[in-house]
């Protein structure tokens, strides 16, 4: 009778375990709305710097690149038109540092025939958003478009993405020829304005998640294979980096929603991600999942769910808030020359 007592315990404390891992925590914070964007796309990108928001890129109509720069004053509650970046792609990676906002790779439009493909490009811009100016960098070393980037000590690590097929003999990539995902890892030095290569990321995945937590560098999620949602599979995965050794830990809790091409932010130590898109023969969709991981726990969090699902959505933190803005409210698989994207800028407000 103990031994049965003993396995009912204990299996009573694994389903409130699972139960406390799942359930919402509600009392981490709330939803509230901010001034709605005004130029609604998907495929955008944000970053803070300066106590405001800079929200950049666009997909534009069959990806031609929009290049919008938009800033938000969290103080007045306002959004202010900017110069549009210097060349104009999408799906760059972007991240602050020092009150400037650094641009890295992307795709630019590339027309063959009939048909319409993604060229990835190498360039890296430096805005500075005080004289709302643009300065050309150095370029990547590789060419490539939906990578990460996330900065530790100094040095910006540009990560992951997607490139052409190594066969291919049209410099572009196009939803039905092979393309792939790359695992390719970049350091660039602002002071220096170089760049050097590191050890590659052990999964190959592009439209993934990021942040970067006690000096180490977390790449959370994403898809492999093509960057083209119809004929690629998102992803759970997460996987650490550490610029100190140039090493790759061993895999990490995985992600509870195994997603792409959403928004992130991370605070106070945690992670936090929304959105994502998915796509299979049957379902077309986007995500509202809103989750949080915690590296030094390696625990994840389900927090309240972003108050509409989309895609491509643009984020960042400024104070105790995550901004998450526009994004497409399906999967960019929809068809053309609907405009789906949406005005909503939705900001969660967290305890401190």
């Amino acid at each position: 009778m103990s031994s049965l007592k003993e396995w009912v315990c204990n299996a009573v404390g694994i389903a409130l375990a699972l139960a406390a891992w799942t359930l919402p925590a509600r009392a981490q914070g709330h939803w509230e709305k901010a001034a709605p964007f005004p130029e609604p796309e998907e495929e955008l990108y944000g970053a803070a710097a300066n106590g405001k928001m800079y929200v950049m890129g666009g997909y534009g109509e069959a990806g031609k690149p929009v290049g919008m720069v938009w800033e938000y004053d969290p103080s007045t509650d306002k959004w202010t038109k900017k110069k549009d970046m210097a060349l104009p792609a999408h799906h760059s990676a972007m991240c602050s540092y020092n009150g400037k906002i650094y641009v890295f790779g992307g795709f630019v439009l590339l027309m063959d025939g009939q048909k319409v493909g993604w060229r990835p490009i190498d360039n890296a811009w430096e805005y500075d958003p005080v004289s709302d100016n643009w300065r050309a960098l150095a370029p990547m070393p590789t060419k490539r478009g939906s990578p990460i980037a996330e900065q530790v000590g100094g040095k910006i690590y540009v990560i992951g993405g997607a490139a052409m097929h190594p066969g291919s003999k049209i410099p572009a990539v196009f939803a039905d020829e092979p393309a792939r995902s790359v695992t390719t890892n970049e350091v660039y030095d602002p002071e220096t304005n170089k760049w050097g290569t590191r050890s590659p990321m052990p999964t190959a995945r592009n439209h993934a998640f990021a942040g970067a937590v006690n000096g180490k560098i977390y790449v959370i999620g994403g898809r492999i294979g093509s960057p083209f949602i119809t004929v690629s599979s998102n992803v759970d995965v997460v996987e650490e980096y550490d610029p100190a050794t140039d090493m790759w830990g061993a895999i990490k809790t995985r992600m509870p929603t195994a997603r792409s091409g959403g928004g992130w932010a991370t605070y106070n130590g945690k992670i936090y991600v929304t959105g994502g898109e998915l796509q299979t023969p049957q379902y077309l969709g986007a995500f509202r999942a809103f989750e949080a991981y915690d590296p030094l726990k390696n625990v994840w969090q389900i927090l309240p769910p972003l108050p509409s699902p989309r895609h491509g959505v643009a984020g960042a933190v400024i104070g105790n808030k995550i901004h998450f803005v526009s994004g497409k409210i399906t999967s960019g698989g929809y068809e053309p020359g609907l405009k789906l994207s949406t005005p909503s800028h939705d900001v969660f407000v967290l305890d401190q």
